[in-house]
């Protein structure tokens, strides 16, 4: 059974930093996309950034620039550094795993199986 724990959130000013893991665990394919997601209060999840087993990466307009998606594949783990944080970027933020072997829309949520239990940021202006 694959399980993802992410950690990392807390609250920051706006310009500041924060950095979320996330632990995977059950892992045993040797293709996958990996992606992080964010949920503001009476929004819809959003994709934020995805990342493939090659490496490719894919970012939200909203984001790109500020945030850079990574992995450790020895670790089975997933990174996402978010720099100069603004207030809208407050949300609970969800890592998530798909071991399809082709995915389309690496920034949508239907494309992903698996989903860790969410880690908020909170970013004050």
């Amino acid at each position: 059974q694959v399980q993802l724990v992410e950690s990392g959130g807390g609250s920051v000013q706006a310009g500041g930093s924060l950095r979320l893991s996330c632990g995977i665990f059950g892992y045993n394919y040797s293709t996958h996309y990996m992606g992080w997601f964010r949920q503001a209060p009476g929004k819809e999840r959003e994709g934020v950034a995805a990342i493939n087993s090659d490496g490719s990466t894919i970012y939200a307009l909203s984001v790109k620039g500020r945030f850079t998606i990574s992995q450790d594949n020895a670790k089975n783990s997933l990174y996402l550094q978010m720099n100069s944080l603004k207030p809208e970027d407050t949300a609970m933020y969800y890592c998530a795993a798909s071991f399809r072997l082709l995915v389309l829309d690496p920034l949508e949520t239907h494309e992903y199986k698996y989903w860790g239990q969410g880690t908020q940021v909170t970013v004050s202006s």
